[in-house]
């Protein structure tokens, strides 16, 4: 009788899991201009074997402030983007490392550990004002400099990419 409880138990179970699975919500294919490529190791694609995200589809993802200093602007300044590990989570990275490349080609190599510990965002604004391309932007690498000053280092710096356009997961 015991024995029989449990194999019901474990068949609920399961059919919960896969029906929760089957809630999952597919990444949707963009509609806008895309600003974002991610690939490689990745599990949610939406155009061939990537993941292409237009600006709505990451301002749907949850936004994460920081308010910090850098070394390439005066004064504090309040950028506004979705957390890295979300833009992760959405397609399922399942790599230890990316090459964040730049619209000019600059490539930085972050561990996904980066984004795992640190509330690094894709900032999309600066101060209210969505980044430009001339401004350093559509999406720029920003750690919390201000919160955890031991991140204001040259290995750092080098990640903080802007003018991203691609992600490849390794």
């Amino acid at each position: 009788m015991l024995d029989r409880f449990a194999r019901l138990l474990a068949v609920g179970v399961l059919a919960l899991g896969a029906l929760a699975a089957s809630d999952a919500v597919a990444l949707e294919s963009p509609s806008g201009p895309v600003i974002l490529v991610v690939s490689g190791a990745i599990g949610e694609t939406n155009v061939g074997g990537e993941a292409h995200f237009d600006r709505a589809m990451l301002m749907a993802l949850p936004q994460h402030e920081t308010r910090t200093h850098t070394p390439w602007h005066d004064g504090r300044i309040l950028f506004t983007g979705p957390l890295g590990r979300s833009v992760l989570e959405a397609v399922d990275a399942r790599g230890s490392r990316m090459r964040v490349i730049a619209l000019n080609d600059y490539a930085s190599t972050i561990p996904v550990a980066d984004f795992e510990k640190h509330d690094v965002i894709l900032a999309m604004t600066a101060d209210g004002r969505p980044l430009s391309v001339r401004e350093q932007g559509p999406l720029f690498v920003i750690y919390p400099f201000d919160d955890e000053p031991d991140l204001l280092n040259e290995v750092i710096l080098s990640r903080s990419v802007w003018q991203v356009a691609h992600i490849v997961i390794d």
